[in-house]
């Protein structure tokens, strides 16, 4: 799946994309839940990146947990990043974001950032030069020793238990309002448009971008959470 594709498959999601997820939200509010004491070393006025920041919930979560921290959103769709606006301003914290509809690396003339997070993106980049790149651009926008806190879907393929993983998680997102039809597209989806690898493998990647200290901190299902900083 090309880069406009995603775009514009997530233009189509975005109005009703919390509500369809809903149910899945334990997952998700874990994962804010385990990466919230890495955002608590960080400099009380830190500003981070948030890449890939769909409706805004992770955004939302850590503007809550740390008041002083500023943002900024990066999102390609431009209907996401309205339901994003919406929503941190809803909640009285949009005064601390800045808003880029566009990606990595079309950000211009900003000042170093304390961390970065992206939050099932690097996924949808199923060439591996090119995922290395995009971690590089994060990397490089980040101060020395700058965080980095990522999530993707994570499995082997190859592994003779993956039928069952798949099936299993598969089941798992049936429980959200997903149709069976959305289920099946979702299935090929992983065979031919998402970049599904193991855990070792997104480790290298992210090491190869320029990070160091990479390790996995959470894992739900087929969704696994990394952390690393810049050498």
């Amino acid at each position: 799946m090309q880069q406009h594709e995603v775009t514009a498959l997530f233009d189509q999601q975005a109005a009703n994309y919390d509500s369809q997820w809903q149910n899945m939200a334990p997952i998700s509010q874990a994962l804010y839940f385990m990466m919230t004491p890495l955002f608590s070393k960080l400099p009380s006025n830190a500003h981070i990146l948030c890449v890939g920041a769909g409706t805004g919930n992770e955004i939302l979560h850590l503007a809550q947990a740390f008041p002083t921290f500023s943002f900024t959103a990066v999102e390609p769709s431009s209907e996401m990043i309205k339901v994003c606006k919406h929503n941190l301003t809803q909640a009285g914290v949009a005064h601390r974001c800045q808003f880029h509809n566009g990606y990595v690396d079309s950000l211009k003339n900003l000042m170093p950032f304390d961390a970065a997070t992206a939050v099932l993106v690097s996924q949808f980049i199923v060439d591996e030069p090119k995922r290395v790149a995009f971690f590089a651009d994060i990397q490089k926008r980040l101060k020395a020793g700058g965080l980095l806190v990522s999530a993707d879907l994570s499995a082997n393929q190859s592994d003779k238990t993956y039928p069952m993983q798949l099936s299993h998680w598969l089941s798992v997102m049936s429980s959200a309002a997903v149709s069976p039809e959305q289920i099946e597209r979702v299935k090929l989806a992983y065979e031919n448009d998402v970049a599904l690898k193991e855990s070792q493998v997104i480790e290298n990647i992210i090491a190869e971008s320029g990070f160091t200290g990479v390790y996995s901190f959470y894992q739900a299902g087929l969704i696994k959470a990394f952390t690393a900083v810049k050498e």
